[in-house]
């Protein structure tokens, strides 16, 4: 029913908008990735409010993909860091971890929806499909106000482990060597390069046309 759909819109909206507000302030590394994974079920169930129910599957489906990516990335970083799992004690770990900055960050964009990676297919459909119904411009612009939140803290994470300053932790680079440990991230990045076209073919029969304004259009790329 209608009720149920709003209730479940209502909430759906404020898991994603909470859990990205506080995945910002947040210093664990688990718990922002764990954070990010209720942001993410928050847009599944904002899917299922809007009654595109395939559309929840399918981004159920690349999220995993990624985001087992992530948490392999974050166990590295931990087990190589000296089993430390705050962000503020890292830095610089590019360095010492090319490989898994390579592969954390092809997943935190695949999250973020940057074009053309596994989490676009699924999560731009859900967004340009939510633009056509008539919710009100409120639910849009929480909507878009999530997404941003999404990249903030993606782009928080990124900064703070790989590229600010040395934050004074131990960190050995003997995870790289382990072909246990860096393959499974290996095979996990490709499929979330090559992932989000392969199950959206697998998922839809036909091919999806939609019409929108050009600001509309713009507005998760934008944001």
């Amino acid at each position: 029913s209608s009720t149920c759909s709003a209730l479940l819109l209502f909430i759906s909206i404020m898991t994603m908008f909470m859990s990205g507000v506080v995945a910002i302030f947040e210093y664990d590394l688990k718990k922002i990735i764990a954070l990010s994974t209720l942001s993410q079920l928050g847009m599944m169930m904002f899917s299922i409010s809007l009654g595109l129910y395939e559309l929840a599957f399918f981004h159920l489906l690349t999220h995993a993909l990624f985001k087992a990516l992530l948490f392999l990335c974050a166990g590295i970083l931990i087990h190589g860091a000296g089993n430390t799992q705050d962000i503020r004690s890292f830095g610089g770990l590019s360095l010492n971890f090319p490989l898994v900055t390579v592969c954390m960050n092809l997943a935190n964009l695949s999250l973020c929806g940057v074009p053309f990676l596994a989490g676009f297919y699924s999560k731009d459909l859900i967004v340009e499909l939510a633009c056509q119904y008539s919710w009100g411009i409120f639910v849009l612009l929480m909507m878009f106000i999530c997404l941003s939140l999404t990249v903030l803290y993606s782009v928080r994470l990124t900064y703070l482990s790989f590229v600010g300053p040395y934050g004074g932790g131990t960190s050995i680079s003997v995870c790289e060597s382990d072909y246990s440990l860096v393959g499974p991230v290996v095979i996990l990045s490709f499929t979330s390069l090559v992932s989000g076209p392969i199950l959206s073919w697998l998922n839809f029969p036909a091919p999806v046309l939609i019409f929108l304004p050009v600001f509309l259009k713009w507005g998760a790329l934008f944001f």
